[in-house]
């Protein structure tokens, strides 16, 4: 929901508002009004994109994720405390790097000039997962008659399924290193001449989706052209990759120390997705406030959320409502809400203590039913 969507709720009765402790609302048309327009007026004042933040954050994320890698690789000597600690390093700068594709997703083209180019660069291409896999898609999860729904490509209703599913739901996710290998050296190049493959290719493996239901529509036009480029660069570079372990150009070690810290980056991310939302819905259709009681803040004064929820992700459920809002934003955005909002608003409900707290919830009300 934009900021002018969020101007241009309907008014809702004073019935409508009724939102008791606990509660997730799900009927479309109930709504906490002054939560809305209050976010709405903060996100036109805040909602200025500042440039030389992105570049600085993303360049000195990069120098640090892909300088801790590189020592880790080309140095073999190391004593195993240095060792942990210069992957520890890697996988969350990598991680750090890698998140601000989310914001991507969300910007203008000339919000921050040259910026979706210079990430795909130093980041998009060489972790495998170029913007497009995430542009188109990740806003359709931001759809007021999507979210939650089987037609959110980013949605489970995880909180419904058996308990097995959540450990399941992560651990796949170490896999994802060699899935986007098998993408990008494999099926790329054979779609191109296998047409069928090429559709199957485009609807159900180019997308960062959770929702094993969801199927791309096709991309036209200039999107489609920046696809293309974006695709046979990567795919050239997993092909090179591959043939450079084979001939022994690369060695073995340094290829498997960097799939190991690709690995843990996308089991961190997905640790983290299981603390994004409360995944409760039953795949109706949802309010603006339902949506966001769905999602998940955890703000200060935890800490630890800034190195498993980087990039303005620790205010998911304050993005939901705003979701055009520039992550260094977000936190200014939260505490004038927090201090504004009377302590029974719907807004201090999103607000949770820490990631433990959210997957406990999730973990003791897995694979029961909820009305």
């Amino acid at each position: 929901m934009s900021v002018s969507a969020a101007r241009a709720v309907e008014p809702c009765p004073p019935a409508a508002l009724r939102i008791a402790a606990g509660e997730v609302v799900r009927d479309p048309s109930v709504e906490d009004r002054a939560m809305i327009q209050r976010a709405a007026t903060i996100g036109r004042e805040l909602g200025a994109y500042k440039p030389v933040v992105y570049w600085v954050d993303t360049l000195a994320s990069a120098l640090v994720g892909w300088g801790a890698l590189a020592a880790l690789m080309l140095l073999p000597g190391l004593p195993l405390a240095a060792a942990l600690a210069l992957g520890l390093v890697a996988v969350l700068g990598i991680y750090r790097l890698g998140s601000f594709i989310h914001e991507i997703t969300h910007m203008k083209v000339d919000s921050v000039p040259g910026y979706r180019l210079g990430w795909n660069l130093i980041a998009g291409i060489p972790l495998m997962i170029p913007s497009f896999m995430y542009e188109g898609v990740h806003t359709l999860h931001h759809a007021r008659n999507r979210y939650g729904t089987v037609r959110d490509p980013e949605y489970m209703a995880l909180a419904l399924k058996p308990k097995y599913s959540l450990p399941l739901f992560v651990a796949v996710s170490a896999l994802g290193p060699i899935a986007l290998f098998a993408r990008w050296a494999v099926l790329a190049p054979l779609s191109v001449l296998v047409p069928g493959l090429r559709r199957t290719i485009e609807a159900k493996f180019s997308a960062l989706a959770i929702n094993p239901d969801f199927r791309r529509d096709p991309v036209t036009g200039a999107a489609r052209q920046r696809w293309q480029l974006l695709e046979a660069a990567t795919s050239l570079l997993a092909i090179a990759i591959l043939v450079g372990v084979a001939t022994d150009v690369i060695p073995l070690r340094a290829f498997l120390i960097w799939l190991g810290v690709l690995s843990a980056s996308m089991v961190i991310n997905q640790v983290r997705t299981l603390a994004a939302h409360l995944w409760e819905n039953d795949g109706s259709q949802m309010s603006i406030t339902a949506q966001y009681l769905d999602s998940v803040n955890v703000p200060p004064p935890a800490l630890l959320p800034v190195l498993w929820a980087p990039v303005g992700l620790r205010y998911h459920a304050l993005h939901h409502l705003l979701p055009g809002l520039p992550y260094h934003a977000l936190g200014e955005a939260h505490r004038r809400l927090a201090a504004e909002l009377p302590a029974d608003n719907a807004f201090h409900r999103g607000n949770h203590r820490g990631l433990a707290p959210v997957v406990a919830r999730l973990w003791a009300g897995a694979g029961a039913a909820r009305a």
